[in-house]
């Protein structure tokens, strides 16, 4: 067999016309050059140029030349595709996100990653916590980002940040103008909406409140459309009050349990993507470099 670099070397022999020019080409020495030709000519049993000058080739070197020139095209293209893909320049991830990262954290950074990045591919799913772990689970995206889950079977967990939750009312309500946190007593005669960002919260008060709740909803924009409508109340992360309408409010809640922790989750045994692993540490670092700003609170580095 001639290996792909015995080939190389012909064709830059032929392409240079001199030993010499082609063995500085390639980094090597011109016994070395000589070798490889003789090494070919020997498993080819017949000379592939006129002369020991190399000024032009035989007709069985005309024939190698053409084929080689596309063989070493096309694996040199394939070659650079599959550094792209390790580098993390192409590819495609899929991804779920919870919508408060969604629309906090993730904009800025797919900007400056997919611009870095001209041959990769995105696609990016916005929904709340139980249906990105569905997601994560069922293989239909590469990673998650959500709420850490109650049942880690099959599922790995890694913390990206805390922030707390605030309740969330119209700015009208009595609740809005508290001067210090609510506690849970305060809550008692109001409406609660329920959502999934809310649901697992510990404190026995709140699922008491939560349990005489009618209304359960899932979708954000729906949920505070109803807050506004002066359906109710909800509770929500404080990412995701970040950006309310002046319609409504949200207000620091004084039981300090209440929080919520969010990160990132793939499936257990499976050894990300170079594109997956690029993007984690990219939305790590702006997850960093914006905690103070919105009142996250980076994990405990051990």
């Amino acid at each position: 067999m001639i290996r792909l670099e015995a080939m190389r070397v012909f064709l830059a022999v032929a392409d240079c016309g001199n030993i010499r020019e082609a063995a500085e080409r390639l980094g090597r020495t011109p016994s070395a050059i000589s070798m490889t030709l003789k090494q070919i000519e020997d498993r080819l049993g017949s000379p592939l140029f006129q002369s020991d000058r190399k000024h032009s080739v035989t007709e069985l070197g005309r024939f190698v030349l053409d084929a080689g020139a596309v063989l070493l095209r096309d694996f040199d293209r394939t070659m650079d595709l599959i550094t792209a893909y390790a580098e993390s320049r192409s590819g495609r991830l899929r991804l779920a996100s919870v919508p408060s990262v969604a629309a906090m954290l993730l904009p800025q950074v797919l900007k400056e990653f997919t611009t870095a990045r001209p041959g990769l591919e995105i696609e990016l799913i916005d929904t709340d916590s139980f249906d990105v772990r569905k997601l994560v689970e069922s293989g239909q995206v590469d990673v998650g980002i959500a709420s850490a889950p109650r049942d880690q079977a099959g599922l790995d967990f890694d913390p990206l940040f805390t922030d707390p939750f605030r309740l969330v009312c119209r700015a009208a309500s009595p609740l809005a103008k508290r001067k210090r946190p609510l506690s849970w007593g305060m809550l008692q005669g109001y409406e609660v909406i329920v959502n999934e960002a809310s649901r697992p919260l510990p404190s026995p008060e709140f699922q008491a409140l939560a349990a005489r709740g009618r209304l359960t909803v899932r979708n954000v924009t729906s949920l505070l459309a109803l807050v506004q409508s002066g359906a109710g109340i909800t509770l929500l992360p404080a990412l995701a009050t970040a950006n309310l309408p002046p319609s409504l409010r949200a207000v620091p809640l004084a039981d300090r349990s209440a929080m919520r922790t969010v990160g990132w989750l793939s499936r257990q045994g499976r050894i990300a993507s170079p594109v997956t692993t690029a993007f984690r540490a990219a939305l790590s670092a702006a997850t960093r470099q914006r905690a103070k700003e919105l009142g996250l609170a980076l994990p405990t580095v051990r």
